[in-house]
Formats: C-alpha cells, sequence, structure tokens
C-alpha cells in the first residue's frame, strides 16, 4: 500500500527508469573499449544499439503519458485540497496517494477491498 501510486506518475517512473538504464547501457558500451582496447567494440556497438532503444521506449512512454496528461479528468483531492489528474474510474491522488474514483458504487470502500474486488475481476 504505502508504495502504490497515481497511473500518471507510475508511467512516469518506468520512463525514467528506461532513460537510466539506456543511458548506463550506453556508458558500458563504451567503457568496454577503453577496457578491451579494439576488441571493446563489439560491446560497444551492442551496448550503444540495446541502449538507444531503451531510449526510444522511455521517448513512447512518455510521449504516452503525456498524452493521457492531457485527457485526464482533473479534480481536486479531498485530502490535501490540491488539483490531481484521474485516469480511468479509480486513481490516486498525485500527491497524498488518496484513492479517488467517480464511481458512486465505490466512493466508500477501503483501498483493500478496492484491491480485492480489482484481483475478482482479473
Amino acid at each position: 500500500m504505502k508504495f502504490k501510486s497515481a497511473k500518471i506518475n507510475a508511467f512516469r517512473t518506468w520512463g525514467l527508469l528506461l532513460t537510466m538504464l539506456g543511458m548506463g547501457l550506453m556508458v558500458c558500451g563504451t567503457a568496454g573499449i577503453v577496457f578491451w582496447g579494439s576488441a571493446g567494440k563489439i560491446a560497444a556497438a551492442i551496448g550503444l544499439v540495446i541502449g538507444l532503444i531503451a531510449m526510444l521506449a522511455s521517448l513512447a512512454i512518455y510521449f504516452w503519458a503525456g498524452m493521457l496528461s492531457t485527457s485526464a479528468l482533473q479534480v481536486d483531492c479531498p485530502a490535501c485540497g490540491k488539483m490531481t489528474k484521474l485516469l480511468g474510474k479509480t486513481d490516486r491522488c498525485m500527491f497524498c496517494r488518496t484513492i479517488l474514483t467517480t464511481d458512486p458504487q465505490q466512493a466508500n470502500h477501503t483501498a483493500d477491498q478496492l484491491e480485492d474486488q480489482q484481483h475478482l475481476n482479473h
């Protein structure tokens, strides 16, 4: 429960992780030239290609999260009073992680009840 966050923030987190992974692979691949000389060129090529693919995936995720963010419903969080964005019927506040919903049938359920209901539906 402690690490749950808003859906848009989760997408952005995955984009950031892919960016860091891609940059790390590119640096490590290029470092292969320093450590192994001309034999490290293969490691550099592999690291740069896989790193580039990870960076492009990160770009796609950030673009997708941005497009979702522009069409998301904006509401005031009742707990912290800040403006937050909702994706779908149920989401969390981007700031205080309070569960918010637009579905009246789920309005008075606790987080555990919502998770149990989602597990039963899948």
